[in-house]
């Protein structure tokens, strides 16, 4: 069996080497209230409880609804 390639890990730095592109970060200014920038930085939180509440809410439903087929 032939010996294999090393491969090469590093980059190239010459004339013909592709030039890394600068990052472009946004940003964008919006002006809120009180209320609604503490809803905007706890949106991801809120979402889970809610989504959390809800499901409760269903077990809750059907469980009472098959109680009550057996009384």
């Amino acid at each position: 069996m032939a010996k294999q390639k090393k491969k090469r890990s590093k980059k190239y730095s010459g004339v013909d080497a592709a030039t890394t592109r600068p990052s472009v970060t946004r940003i964008q200014a919006v002006s809120r209230s009180s209320a609604s920038q503490w809803l905007y930085e706890r949106k991801k939180l809120l979402r889970g409880v809610g989504i959390g509440v809800v499901i409760v809410i269903i077990v809750i439903v059907i469980i009472t609804g098959i109680i009550s087929l057996f009384r």
